[in-house]
C-alpha cells in the first residue's frame, strides 16, 4: 500500500495551493495530489472560453506544473472511500494510500433544479469546471442563435457578455430587482445594468423562470409572470453545491447546508481531516453568520491557512471568514465588492454610514485611457469600522477592490483610511487630492461629526 504524509482530494485552486504551500511549510513530509482531470479549468475563466478565448485549453490551471516543482505528487485518479479509521483511501482502481493528513478539496458542482420542468431538455446547460462537457457545451451552442441565461450572479452576467460577443442573442433573466444584487446595492447595480444593456444584453429582473419548453431540444422558457421567450439554448446559472458526498459516506460531519464542517484552522470534526474551497464551511467576516459563499479567493485563502497548520498549530495563522470579495470586467468598465453591502447590513440590524464619491482614475483627466471611478464606502456608524465597498471604474477597480479587502479585513476604521498614505501617479491613479476611496471616507467622516 503506497503511503504518504499528506493526501489531498482535489486539484484545483484549493488543492493546488494547499498542497503547495503546506510542501513549503513543511518541507520534509511527503505530499501526494489526487485530482479527476488531466485538465484543470481556470475557474473564473471559464466565461471567457465561449468569446475571448478561442480554445479551452487557453484556460487550463498549470496545476500539474505547479506541483512538480514544488516537489508534490501528482495522481491522476478519483478517490471514491475515505476509511477515517485506518486513515487510508480507496481509488477508482482498487489501489488504497495511507495518510497522516487528509485535505478534502472537492468543491462544488453546478444547481440543476429538480423542479425546474424541462431541465432535461437537449441544449439546457449548467457550468460545471469540467473541460469535456464545456468543450461539448461550446460546440452545441456556437450554431445557435437565441440564448437565455438564467440567473445575474458574476458568473451569469460574464457568461451573457461572452456571448453576446460571439454573435449570440441574449437573454439574462434574474429573480431578484437588479443583477448582482447579492454583491452590490441598486444605485451601483443599475449602472452595471445599463453598461450590459449597451452592448447587447437583454435584461429582464424582477421575474425567475418557471419551466423550459420543448420537445426533445430546447424552444423556449416560461418566465413566472407567463412571460415566453423563444430560445435554442438555456444557460442555467443558478449557484452551485458543495460536493461532499464523499465526506459524507466517510461520516465526516456536514452541516444541514451540505458543507463539511471546519474551524478558523480548516479542521474538520476528524483529527487529521482538513477541508477547504467550496466544499468547507463559510462563515461572514463580518456577521459571523454561516453563508455559501463560493470564490477562487476564499478557496486559495483557506487552503493557504490549512498548508501552514497541518503538523503544527500556528495560533495566528487563522481563516476569519470571508469578506466576500468579488470583481468582473464588462469591457473596459471593471467593477468589483468587498464586505457587507448596505442592504445587507441593513438586514442583519447594523447601523452603517455610507460614502459616495464619484471621480476619475486618472490625473488630468485628459490623460488617454481616463475612466471615471466611482466608490462607495459602508461604515458601521457607532465603530467608524469599515465594514463593506463598492467600485465601479476601469480595469483599476480590481486592485481599489482589494485596497477595500484589506482595510475590512484588518478592521480599519475611516479615520484609519483618512490618514492612509497612498502612492499616486498620473498614468496609474486618481489625484492624491481627489481619490475616490479617500473622498468617500471623508464623506463619511463629516457625516459621524455631523450625528
Amino acid at each position: 500500500m503506497k503511503k504518504t504524509d499528506v493526501l489531498i482530494i482535489g486539484g484545483s485552486a484549493a488543492g493546488m495551493v494547499a498542497a503547495v504551500t503546506g510542501k513549503a511549510s513543511w518541507a520534509d513530509k511527503e505530499f501526494t495530489l489526487v485530482k479527476k482531470q488531466k485538465d484543470v479549468m481556470v475557474p473564473c475563466g471559464i466565461p471567457y472560453i465561449f468569446g475571448t478565448l478561442d480554445s479551452s485549453l487557453l484556460n487550463i490551471m498549470p496545476v500539474d506544473n505547479m506541483l512538480a516543482k514544488s516537489g508534490v505528487e501528482s495522481l491522476l485518479n478519483e478517490v471514491v472511500e475515505i476509511d477515517k479509521a485506518a486513515k487510508t483511501v480507496t481509488l477508482d482502481n482498487g489501489e488504497k494510500i495511507a495518510y497522516e493528513k487528509l485535505v478534502i478539496a472537492t468543491g462544488s458542482t453546478p444547481l440543476k433544479p429538480k423542479w425546474l420542468k424541462g431541465a432535461d431538455l437537449e441544449h439546457v446547460f449548467v457550468i460545471p469546471k469540467d473541460k469535456t462537457y464545456l468543450d461539448s457545451m461550446r460546440d452545441q451552442i456556437e450554431g445557435l442563435k437565441k440564448i437565455v441565461v438564467i440567473g445575474a450572479g458574476f458568473i451569469g452576467v460574464e457568461f451573457s457578455d461572452e456571448l453576446r460577443k460571439s454573435g449570440h442573442e441574449v437573454f439574462l433573466v434574474e429573480k431578484e430587482k437588479t443583477i448582482l444584487s447579492s454583491a452590490f446595492d441598486k444605485e451601483i447595480a443599475v449602472r452595471i445594468e445599463e453598461i450590459l444593456e449597451k452592448r447587447g444584453v437583454t435584461i429582464i429582473t424582477g421575474n425567475g423562470i418557471s419551466e423550459v419548453f420543448g420537445t426533445t431540444k430546447v424552444e423556449g422558457v416560461k418566465l413566472e409572470d407567463g412571460t415566453i421567450l423563444n430560445a435554442d439554448a438555456v444557460i442555467l446559472s443558478m449557484g452551485y453545491q458543495p460536493n461532499t458526498e464523499l465526506a459524507k459516506k466517510a461520516g465526516i460531519f456536514v452541516d444541514e447546508s451540505g458543507f463539511i464542517a471546519v474551524d478558523e484552522y480548516m479542521r474538520t470534526h476528524e483529527k487529521d481531516i482538513f477541508a477547504i474551497g467550496d466544499c468547507a464551511q463559510k462563515r461572514d467576516f463580518i456577521t459571523r453568520k454561516r453563508v455559501p459563499t463560493m470564490l477562487a479567493s476564499t478557496a486559495c485563502a483557506e487552503a493557504r491557512v490549512a498548508g501552514m497548520n497541518l503538523f503544527n498549530i500556528h495560533v495566528v495563522k487563522t481563516f476569519s471568514g470571508t469578506i466576500s470579495i468579488y470583481s468582473t470586467a464588462i469591457g473596459e468598465h471593471g467593477f468589483g465588492t468587498a464586505g457587507l453591502t448596505e442592504d445587507r447590513a441593513n438586514e442583519e440590524e447594523i447601523a452603517v454610514v455610507t460614502g459616495f464619491f464619484e471621480g476619475v482614475d486618472r490625473h488630468p483627466g485628459n490623460l488617454p485611457d481616463t475612466h471615471k471611478q466611482l466608490v462607495k464606502l459602508i461604515v458601521a456608524k457607532y465603530s467608524g469600522v469599515i465594514i463593506g465597498g463598492e467600485v465601479i471604474g476601469g480595469l483599476s477597480a480590481g486592485e481599489l477592490t482589494n485596497v477595500i479587502g484589506l482595510a475590512i479585513e484588518n478592521r480599519m476604521s475611516v479615520n484609519s483610511l483618512l490618514i492612509s498614505q497612498i502612492g499616486t501617479h498620473p498614468c496609474l491613479t486618481a489625484s492624491p487630492a481627489a481619490y475616490p476611496l479617500i473622498k468617500a471616507a471623508e464623506i463619511i467622516a463629516t457625516k459621524l461629526r455631523n450625528h
